[in-house]
């Protein structure tokens, strides 16, 4: 049997409207040594009867269809039945070029690296690096060039074989992503556009375009990631223990701003948590190397 060189993950829950225009996608690329390996996480529309009806024109293609769940679980059985040497994640509703999966293959291929990220059509920068495991995730961090999200990058498979997607949150890619990065040696970064994430209200991640939809299950829920996540950052690599603390700070600053600007319902809880931490940590805080201007300001402010 042939093992592919990539093999593609979809998970699709309900997008009829839209699940075949990124099949499409993929069966149109340039690249074609790939299996395209599609998850129906218990979809009550048409979804995996589509998918099915394209398994049926191309063997590269294989469904599964399992009863309603997570996304976590619904990535993790695409990992479980993926034979390739390389991992690429897209999502059912958004869009990739024609040469996505060749431009990251040739970049990890010629850069002898674990991992190849690309741009988006949000984080389009015509740049290239070279990075460390440590560089990449505070390069991560920072949001600036690429972020959490698994679609814009390929993965070699092997770093899965330790690390899967937590079932027990929606935001594992948050916690996740670091840990395969932290894994890496060597993570090969090129940010010309090669896929483009379609922003709508059914998204998992809606409210970080509208702050307005943010609520408290939400961010308690996030919350608690940010917080493994810094733990096993400060773990992995201690002398940058300052670095991380920034980042989970940051992140709460941002939050108690929202909360409060934008008089969000029943986050009381939360917000009285995160002002607690923030008061205990405000020195540090302050005298962080990494602080932003309207963060310092939003601490005498809020804090």
């Amino acid at each position: 049997m042939n093992i592919p060189e990539i093999s593609v993950i979809m998970l699709t829950y309900n997008r009829e409207t839209m699940v075949s225009h990124m099949i499409e996608c993929i069966l149109n690329q340039t690249f074609k040594d790939f299996e395209f390996i599609i998850v129906d996480n218990g979809s009550s529309d048409k979804s995996g009867e589509i998918a099915e009806s394209y398994a049926e024109k191309d063997k590269r293609i294989k469904v599964f269809h399992l009863e309603k769940s997570t996304i976590s679980r619904g990535r993790n059985k695409g990992l479980e039945e993926a034979k390739g040497k390389y991992i690429a994640f897209v999502d059912d509703d958004d869009e990739c070029t024609e040469d996505f999966l060749e431009f990251l293959y040739n970049l990890i291929e010629e850069n002898d690296a674990d991992v190849a990220i690309c741009g988006s059509t949000t984080k389009d920068f015509d740049e290239k690096k070279i990075m460390n495991n440590e560089e990449a995730i505070e390069t991560l961090l920072w949001r600036k060039y690429y972020n959490v999200a698994f679609p814009t990058k390929l993965i070699k498979a092997e770093l899965f074989n330790e690390n899967r997607f937590l079932e027990t949150t929606k935001y594992d890619d948050i916690y996740l992503m670091p840990k395969i990065l932290g894994d890496a040696k060597r993570v090969a970064y090129h940010g010309n556009s090669k896929y483009n994430f379609y922003r709508h209200a059914n998204n998992n991640s809606a409210w970080t375009q509208n702050h307005k939809l943010l609520d408290k299950a939400t961010l308690e829920e996030y919350l608690e990631v940010y917080e493994n996540r810094t733990k096993w950052l400060i773990e992995k690599f201690p002398n940058k223990k300052s670095t991380w603390e920034y980042f989970n700070w940051s992140f709460m600053i941002s939050m108690v701003e929202k909360v409060i600007r934008l008089e969000l319902p029943n986050c009381e809880n939360p917000l009285e948590f995160m002002k607690a931490v923030l008061k205990e940590h405000k020195n540090e805080f302050l005298q962080n190397e990494n602080l932003l201007d309207f963060e310092k300001e939003w601490l005498g402010k809020y804090i």
